[in-house]
């Protein structure tokens, strides 16, 4: 099929790639012109796995290419999704204003029938929304259908996740799209879900809320652990096996952020309260992680007591692994906290320093992790890199003022730790 994707973010640039990957035509429109020319002449934007080399691929195989113009996307496909962003707002609801003016764009473009597909993630009833502006503002008055296809991409394994899915959903308000959409993802082989367009939407925003909430409990856990002195790993590996939880994301560790989780809980907040429902349950996830940042900042000032003038070696500055996305990051807000009580800051990650910089200003960014330990008072592993747990410790010790390591995710072994002679700190486990 033809395809459109409107926006080339995280989300939008590795649908646009994976749907040329399995055979289809596709057209990546962004109106930011210095990106358009990056990604045309081989550059990419975006840290993500697998990314780089699929792009290039599909745009010598002339599957995939891209361009500013909405217009001449809309008019050269038979499929559209909109992939652009929905930020907060200070209240915690969503701006849809970027997916308004989108829908007023693709209306004023269209000259045949044409599906619509919200892959941006949405509140409920903006299905109904969009339908209504595309018939504000279609002049031709050509039939179209709106669908909600909502994404499940975990960045840093999102090309795996689109080519290998759990699920499809595809929410309609009738069925005259649901074979074409059927067309688009029948390369996957992936079960879909034909379902209403209001609950796909609310499929999206619960089920990225449901994660949090089991992210933001394995974190309460880890208090109980602590006080105990239990080790949150060993309670973590015997709930996971039990099949109705699993074992993903029950990992302890200084709390969720990104980009997904934090704005998706508010909106869902927000949403609830506009639908009558005060969730409650939703506003305790939401405290649980703060207070989970606090419980870890709190063991740093204990340990060390005064930070101003101390000399911190901070590694990971991305919300997670595998990606150079820094917004809401944890380590971000830590490194910000050890810098506002005076400490001076060495930092290191493997992909996000350049994207850190426009963020996070005064800190000495060093070009490898065995160099982000010299002269440092403490060390602190804010981010789950893999490459991390290949630290010489043995080295990083010699080269500390003081051989204290807080690790925030809980990369090493406790009992290792003190062998070696490190004042080791981590989470949920009894130290």
């Amino acid at each position: 099929m033809k395809i459109a994707i409107i926006g080339t973010g995280y989300v939008g640039l590795v649908t646009g790639a994976c749907f040329a990957e399995i055979g289809h035509e596709v057209i990546c429109v962004d109106c930011d012109e210095a990106k358009v020319k990056l990604l045309e002449d081989g550059g990419i934007p975006i840290y993500e796995p697998g990314l780089e080399d699929l792009v290039r691929k599909n745009v010598k195989a002339n599957r995939l290419r891209f361009t500013a113009s909405t217009q001449e996307g809309v008019e050269q496909s038979d499929a559209i999704f909109i992939a652009v962003p929905t930020p907060p707002l200070p209240d915690g609801s969503v701006d849809l204003s970027f997916i308004e003016r989108v829908a007023r764009d693709i209306a004023a473009a269209m000259d045949g029938y044409k599906i619509v597909i919200d892959k941006s993630t949405v509140p409920v009833k903006t299905g109904e929304k969009v339908a209504e502006t595309i018939r504000r503002y279609c002049k031709s008055q050509v039939e179209f259908d709106v669908v909600s296809n909502p994404e499940f991409l975990r960045e840093g394994f999102a090309v795996e996740d689109f080519l290998k899915p759990d699920r499809v959903v595809i929410g309609v308000q009738n069925q005259r799209p649901v074979a074409a959409m059927k067309e688009v993802y029948g390369p996957l082989n992936a079960p879909i879900v034909v379902t209403d367009i209001n609950s796909a939407e609310l499929i999206k925003h619960a089920a990225n809320s449901f994660l949090a909430l089991k992210i933001s409990y394995i974190n309460a856990i880890s208090i109980l652990c602590e006080a105990s002195g239990a080790d949150v790993t060993e309670v973590a590996n015997g709930i996971g096996m039990d099949a109705r939880i699993g074992r993903r994301f029950l990992d302890a560790s200084l709390g969720f952020g990104g980009s997904c989780f934090p704005k998706d809980l508010s909106a869902f907040i927000k949403i609830s309260e506009h639908l009558g429902y005060d969730f409650n349950l939703l506003k305790e996830v939401q405290r649980i992680n703060t207070h989970q940042m606090d419980r870890f900042f709190k063991k740093i000032l204990d340990t060390l007591w005064v930070l101003k003038g101390k000399k911190i070696g901070v590694l990971g500055l991305a919300f997670k692994q595998n990606t150079d996305d820094v917004r809401m990051s944890p380590a971000i807000e830590l490194c910000q906290r050890l810098q506002n009580e005076g400490a001076e800051l060495q930092v290191y990650d493997p992909e996000a320093m350049q994207k850190a910089r426009a963020i996070l200003e005064n800190v000495t960014y060093v070009e490898t992790m065995d160099q982000v330990a010299e002269g440092c008072d403490a060390l602190v592993i804010a981010t789950e890199w893999p490459v991390f747990r290949e630290l010489d410790l043995q080295k990083a010790r010699k080269v500390m003022t003081h051989p204290i390591l807080f690790d925030g995710r809980n990369l090493f072994d406790p009992l290792e730790m003190e062998r070696l002679g490190f004042i080791y700190k981590s989470i949920g486990r009894g130290r």
